[in-house]
């Protein structure tokens, strides 16, 4: 009877180990929620003049105060902007992305611009942004991606 009783207890802590652990992700990734993760902009193009539009426009969002996080990816045609919302501002969520867009538009009006305070959007941008910084995908591979990404972004909205 006591060892049915330590067998239960081994099985039901090796199921919730089990449970706890994470697979396959990128560094990091896991605890993104909770904390800032301050990615510097990333450009997918290697011009000088990408990359600092890229900073700008990180810049730019990053002097709002309802927001904690972003993570600003260029690629050849589209610039994606993922950012976390501040606690007590999550009810205005809509209200601050189509602010956000509209300042970024008037500020880099020439650039094709998707924002997104989803967390996937943010997460998947992260990863790409990982993966494209470690040279662990190409260039093409990675535009391709990011369009991927802010397709998924435009269904959610």
């Amino acid at each position: 009877m006591k060892t049915n009783w330590i067998c239960s207890i081994l099985i039901s802590s090796t199921i919730i180990l089990s449970g706890c652990q994470t697979e396959g992700g990128v560094e990091g990734e896991g605890i993104s929620l909770l904390k800032t993760t301050n990615p510097p902009p990333y450009s997918l193009e290697d011009k000088d003049a990408d990359r600092e539009i890229a900073k700008n426009i990180k810049e730019k969002v990053e002097e709002n105060k309802k927001i904690y996080d972003c993570i600003v990816i260029k690629g050849k045609k589209d610039v994606l902007v993922a950012y976390k919302v501040r606690h007590m501002y999550r009810f205005q969520m809509k209200k601050i992305e189509k602010d956000l867009l509209e300042e970024l538009k008037d500020h880099f009006g020439n650039e094709k611009l998707t924002v997104s305070s989803d967390y996937k959007i943010f997460l998947e941008a992260y990863r790409l942004q990982k993966r494209a910084r470690n040279e662990e995908i190409t260039k093409e591979e990675a535009e391709k991606r990011l369009q991927e990404i802010i397709k998924l972004s435009q269904e959610k909205t």
